[in-house]
């Protein structure tokens, strides 16, 4: 008998992490689901009425080592080497680097959103070498192409994101792993609604989650979604400096930690 095939999802418990555990659950999909919020998962699970035989739930921190490691390990024991690893979990805040206490903001940015991302894809590389297949995917963002007044954590740690999948790309060149990298644009999720700024061709979840599952499977190397935001992406990074500079002046600032 033939086993359905198996992802395991960081940041699960909402948003986009979500919405891709439902894409990937109505394809046919067993899921190991991780988030710090599990009993929020379960509520979800519950309330999707998920076959208790297609997925388990495990509790990490991605930003402690250790925690989720623990949990990639426990995901193979449980239900075996999964066929897509998606590093979802991140965060998103704003800082003034003249700010003390926003250093901290900004490694505890890296620590989720860089050092997370490795951890979370450490524990199924070698298996996935020597099975010569998978797909280890990297959730980027729009963000990561031009650097945002008051935005300098998020968008460095995803430009991190960006170039990390891009090098370990090249590691597993040839090997039958697939890396891939998907920049979402503004997507409809509890990390944006506070945003006090225009998003342009802001996307349901569901609707990212859709396109991002035909992107994985097709082992699509990098992709901008929705397909608007690539265009201005691609505006974005030709833009001279300057030009740049001027463009994002009285630009509304993301909320700081703590900040109404």
């Amino acid at each position: 008998m033939t086993t359905s095939p198996l992802v395991f999802i960081t940041g699960a418990s909402s948003g986009i992490g979500q919405a891709l555990a439902a894409s990937f659950y109505d394809a046919g999909y067993r899921l190991a689901l991780v988030a710090r919020r599990t009993a929020e998962i379960e509520s979800w699970a519950n309330g999707r009425q998920l076959s208790a035989d297609r997925y388990r739930i495990y509790s990490a921190d991605v930003a402690q080592t250790d925690s989720i490691v623990a949990a990639g390990a426990a995901c193979i024991a449980q239900q075996g080497l999964p066929d897509v690893v998606i590093a979802n979990a991140g965060i998103s805040v704003g800082i003034d680097t003249a700010e003390r206490s926003d250093l901290d903001v900004l490694a505890q940015t890296f620590a989720t959103n860089n050092v997370g991302l490795a951890a979370t894809f450490h524990p199924f590389v070698k298996a996935m070498v020597e099975r010569g297949s998978g797909r280890l995917v990297g959730i980027g963002s729009v963000a990561a192409i031009r650097g945002l007044p008051g935005h300098g954590a998020y968008c460095a740690s995803k430009a991190g994101v960006v170039a990390y999948c891009e090098s370990l790309r090249g590691e597993l060149h040839n090997s039958g792993v697939k890396v891939v990298t998907l920049c979402p644009g503004y997507i409809d999720t509890p990390l944006t609604q506070g945003n006090r700024y225009g998003m342009p061709f802001l996307m349901k979840a569901e609707d990212f989650a859709a396109q991002a599952l035909r992107a994985i499977e097709a082992g699509t190397s990098y992709r901008v979604i929705p397909w608007q935001m690539g265009v201005v992406a691609k505006i974005m990074r030709m833009l001279p400096n300057a030009v740049l500079d001027r463009a994002v002046q009285g630009r509304e600032r993301k909320k700081r930690s703590g900040e109404a």
